[in-house]
């Protein structure tokens, strides 16, 4: 075989996708066919080829390639947890585990890596180093929402709730929308070990009628019981950010705020009214974060979700 050599960026952007989470078989075979395109000069595989081409063969041609750019290092224990923590989340065929069982040297990797890390490569460092700290990672239960003010509220809500999600492995994920949580749903439950939360706007109860028939016994769901997460946030809240946001240029009506019926279009016509740039629920969200002081930021609604998340499941699926 003729090889070109892989680059440290190379091996850093290989070792990452490895690690993120993902359903193994198709993060594996993603990495090792664009290793082998792009650095296996001969014999010369074409796409539609490696497609073909056995896992073995793929898993031997791409990890040859990966140390063949390193120094040697025959230390496999970091592959044998990898391993492990993946068959530990996922369910996982006899195929996709060929390529699991490979003999890549995330040793000498390792040392590559720059000090600002994903939650996922701190994961993997802190395996190769025995580390008893937690970044997210190893996860053990999944957060399925609708968008991204969940994603970035839930975390902070959380933790003035005293459920720190980064200790307990909880991994929150934005499908982008109602349809698309029942999407992954069924996606996740059937590859995954661990449980799944799943939370739903209250317009989604068809969504929730399309979810429950699926729920494994250790899953949980929670719908909105009025509008959507925004509407969850106290007026309080709302009203401290859209200050700090405009600097006290011009305050929130609070009249106008405690009647409205959407808390969302609310803050669309405030931002509207006042020639504000556009409303976008991202940059929001994160405002909303840096104002959370303490628990009185914390609706009782959000709260109960909180709870639902680190309590074991009751026998019967309650929203």
């Amino acid at each position: 075989m003729k090889i070109k050599q892989l680059t440290n960026e190379q091996l850093i952007i290989s070792i990452d996708r490895l690690t993120r989470f993902k359903e193994p078989e198709i993060k594996y075979l993603r990495v090792f066919k664009d290793i082998i395109s792009n650095n296996l000069i001969e014999p010369k595989f074409k796409k539609s080829e490696l497609d073909e081409i056995d896992y073995k063969k793929l898993k031997n041609l791409a990890e040859e390639i990966i140390n063949y750019s390193l120094p040697e290092n025959k230390d496999l224990t970091l592959n044998q947890k990898l391993y492990d923590y993946e068959n530990s989340i996922f369910n996982i065929d006899s195929k996709t585990n060929v390529l699991l069982k490979n003999k890549i040297n995330y040793k000498e990797i390792i040392k590559l890596l720059p000090k600002n890390l994903p939650q996922n490569l701190k994961f993997l460092k802190g395996l190769a180093e025995n580390s008893q700290e937690r970044h997210c990672f190893p996860i053990e239960k999944i957060i399925l929402c609708e968008g991204i003010t969940e994603e970035i509220l839930l975390p902070k809500f959380a933790q003035i709730c005293g459920y720190d999600f980064n200790k307990h492995g909880i991994y929150i994920i934005s499908a982008g929308g109602k349809n698309q949580v029942v999407k992954y749903f069924y996606n996740y439950a059937d590859c995954l070990k661990i449980p799944i939360f799943v939370l739903l706007d209250n317009d989604a109860k068809d969504n929730l009628t399309q979810i429950r028939p699926r729920l494994r016994k250790f899953d949980k769901i929670h719908l909105v019981k009025s509008g959507e997460f925004e509407d969850l946030l106290p007026n309080s809240l709302l009203i401290k950010t859209l200050n700090y946001t405009t600097q006290n240029i011009s305050l929130a009506p609070v009249d106008d705020l405690e009647n409205s019926s959407s808390k969302v279009e609310f803050l669309e016509e405030f931002y509207r009214h006042r020639g504000l740039h556009e409303f976008k629920k991202a940059e929001f969200a994160q405002a909303v974060k840096e104002n959370i002081t303490g628990i009185d930021d914390v609706s009782d609604e959000i709260a109960e979700i909180i709870e639902k998340l680190h309590t074991k499941r009751k026998k019967t699926p309650a929203i």
